[in-house]
């Protein structure tokens, strides 16, 4: 297994177009094509929510919770396993109009370069969180 890690702001050196296609699609509010890179039985877990599996399901939502959201990865762990399969960890953080909260995104990859499953993780603080429910 090999890893590299990249360290810069828009990550242009980050060698996985499935993950760049993630962020450019769900940035520019294409979930449609987001949920394309997903595998027919992908998941999708966001924080404080069980997991939506299917890409159908994972477009559904995206339309209705991730519209009014921007990413903006940061640096990124890349380990590749002899099967072509990876594990892609990225670490930046999500604008909303109200706020703006240090995420962790963790993608599996199947061989065939589909996301098997993305885990999104808050990194802010407990006080950090108790201040963003103002805006819920």
């Amino acid at each position: 297994m090999t890893t590299t890690t990249y360290q810069t702001p828009i990550l242009p050196e980050l060698n996985v177009p499935v993950v760049m296609g993630y962020f450019q699609s769900l940035n520019a509010g294409d979930c449609s094509q987001t949920a394309q890179y997903f595998a027919p039985y992908g998941e999708l877990h966001p924080p404080f929510q069980g997991g939506i599996v299917g890409v159908d399901a994972i477009k559904g939502y995206l339309e209705a919770e991730a519209q009014s959201l921007t990413c903006f990865p940061e640096q990124a762990t890349v380990q590749t396993a002899s099967d072509g399969c990876q594990l892609v960890q990225v670490q930046g953080h999500v604008k909303t109009p109200y706020f703006s909260v240090p995420v962790a995104w963790t993608f599996n990859l199947n061989s065939e370069s589909q996301i098997e499953r993305v885990e999104i993780r808050l990194l802010a603080s407990p006080q950090q969180l108790l201040e963003l429910q103002q805006f819920s």
